[in-house]
């Protein structure tokens, strides 16, 4: 089989099948079991790393391997999970759908810089960068848990308008080119932590709900040659 099969690589694939499980509960509208997903790929994320780094005799081909593996399961963890939340949350329309796209966009940016920066650097030095250029995407793992924390005290409206406005901030952050020292294992704790309390507080407080409103589209043809208001698009509202 194609690829390389050790311990170095599992938390980066739980990390995905945590993300993945979660788009599934997004979509059903389970958004507790989603946000805690997006969490626990964060925390397989900070800790990825220093457990590869602890086979000392990795070849360079697995270390590519795992820069590329780590950036490609960030991509869906951090880029399309978190805008998918966001969207099923309410951000939505032209302006929603602009934003998101460009959050996205941004991710694969950031990650693509990423990997042509630390492939470099690993053929010329050894060990830990310390620090990023622009925002980490993992960020979005510790911003939007504490983000949500804000349904339990504004209205809907106010709180999909700042979900659109976090997606922009971070979207941009992750391409503004700033150094940042990454944290250290006291504050990887504190971040823990916090992350830890507001995941608690959502999957004991959280009441969010959205009526979901399925649509069903006629075939092309039925709509091209029938002029009736409703025959293109019909809105089915569940009891």
């Amino acid at each position: 089989m194609i690829g390389f099969y050790d311990y170095t690589v599992l938390l980066t694939y739980i990390s995905l099948v945590c993300s993945v499980f979660g788009m599934t509960q997004a979509i059903d509208g389970r958004f507790r079991t989603a946000i805690v997903c997006l969490a626990i790929s964060g925390l397989c994320d900070m800790f990825d790393g220093k457990i590869a780094r602890t086979k000392k005799n990795r070849t360079k081909d697995e270390k590519l391997f795992g820069i590329q593996i780590d950036s490609l399961c960030d991509v869906v963890c951090f880029g399309v999970f978190p805008a998918m939340i966001c969207y099923l949350l309410g951000v939505r329309g032209i302006v929603g759908g602009v934003v998101i796209g460009y959050y996205c966009v941004c991710s694969v940016i950031r990650l693509g810089f990423f990997n042509v920066l630390e492939t470099n650097r690993q053929r010329e030095e050894e060990g830990v960068n310390k620090y990023y250029r622009g925002l980490p995407i993992t960020t979005m793992a510790i911003v939007l848990p504490l983000v949500f924390l804000l349904n339990f005290c504004i209205s809907e409206g106010s709180f999909r308008w700042i979900l659109l406005a976090t997606l922009l901030i971070v979207g941009t952050l992750f391409i503004v080119n700033f150094r940042l020292r990454k944290p250290s294992n006291k504050m990887i704790a504190l971040l823990v932590l916090i992350v830890g309390a507001a995941v608690v507080v959502i999957l004991l407080f959280s009441r969010y709900r959205i009526v979901r409103m399925p649509v069903v589209e006629s075939p092309l043809l039925g709509v091209m040659t029938d002029n009736s208001s409703d025959s293109s698009v019909r809105l089915l509202h569940r009891p």
